[in-house]
């Protein structure tokens, strides 16, 4: 049985609390102390040493210098390798910065700093996020380097950064030398969109400080996506004889168009419920329209652009249901 999988045995979980972790400081940053590392030889490390056991017993034998010369300065190379292996990660600082948001389902990239405030460079730095394919670098002196950490998310809401390992075998993989981190790190996971379907409200045509948007008669401001209602007069037949799919003009006025996206007109779960709301809030920006958020406890006003879409979003997020 491994190493790795021994710690994630069910008897293992009550040591759990002994394990020595670098964890992140009040500034952000996990700093590797000495008593922070792991070190244990690799395959390599252990067929050299039962190399070197087969040699000292051979020297023995033969009572020869030479014999015994070669194998304590290939004893001494191997104690010189595990110093220098340990001595690869002391001093090493790690910071983590929040994900973008993602929806559901997808991959929440975190980005992973490792600064290297020593005269010498630091090569063979491995940094693996579970069983994950370890991603490496080569720090020179008194540089910083990021890496890019991929994490699955299947729940909406917010999804820490896990346990990071941060290992070397550098210089001749004989050893090699771990360190678990702790990052504070977090991303904001979105509810996976519902399938596109009926506007989960009704248009309200209420007075528009702007004139530029929104239902009116006077000067025109683009195309939309066709919608049932939509009056002939208004629809763009020239983009339907080239082949496209059909579309509505929009005209400027002195009247917007606010789409009110209310929890209470869905029927279903939670989930199903923030999935439908969730993809009338996509639409309704790819369709730069002026829309609401109604929920139990919460409802944001109507709005419009990326920052609303976001606080929208959140919202649904964070949605905690009430008993």
């Amino acid at each position: 049985m491994s190493i790795r999988s021994i710690r994630h045995h069910p008897w293992f979980t009550p040591f759990r609390r002994f394990l020595r972790l670098a964890r992140a400081g009040e500034d952000g940053w996990a700093r590797i102390r000495p008593r922070h590392i792991y070190i244990l030889p690799t395959r390599f490390g252990a067929g050299f040493a039962l190399l070197l056991l087969l040699m000292l017993t051979g020297s023995i034998n033969y009572a020869s210098n030479l014999a015994f010369l070669l194998t304590f300065l290939l004893a001494g190379l191997g104690l010189i390798t595990m110093i220098h292996t340990w001595a690869n990660l002391v001093a090493l600082e790690l910071s983590a910065a929040a994900a973008q948001p993602v929806f559901s389902g997808q991959a929440a990239r975190f980005p992973v700093r490792l600064r290297n405030r020593r005269r010498t460079p630091r090569p063979g730095i491995l940094l693996q996020l579970g069983k994950q394919p370890p991603a490496a670098a080569d720090i020179a002196a008194g540089e910083t380097v990021t890496l890019t950490l991929s994490v699955s998310t299947s729940r909406r809401g917010e999804r820490p950064l896990p346990r990071l390992t941060l290992s070397t075998r550098h210089p001749l993989g004989l050893f090699r030398a771990w360190v678990y981190v702790e990052l504070r790190a977090t991303c904001l996971v979105y509810p996976r969109p519902g399938k596109p379907g009926p506007k989960s409200g009704t248009p309200d045509y209420r007075q528009s400080p702007r004139g530029d948007r929104g239902s009116g008669a006077d000067d025109f401001v683009g195309l939309r996506p066709y919608r049932p209602g939509d009056s002939p007069r208004h629809l763009d037949w020239r983009s339907l004889a080239r082949g496209q799919v059909l579309q509505t003009k929009q005209f400027g006025g002195d009247r917007s168009e606010q789409l009110q996206l209310d929890w209470y007109s869905l029927q279903g779960g939670t989930e199903h419920r923030l999935s439908s709301l969730c993809r009338g809030v996509i639409d309704a920006c790819e369709q730069q329209q002026e829309y609401g958020l109604r929920l139990p406890g919460k409802e944001i006003p109507a709005g419009r652009g990326q920052a609303h879409r976001h606080r929208c979003l959140a919202a649904l997020a964070r949605f905690t249901a009430q008993p």
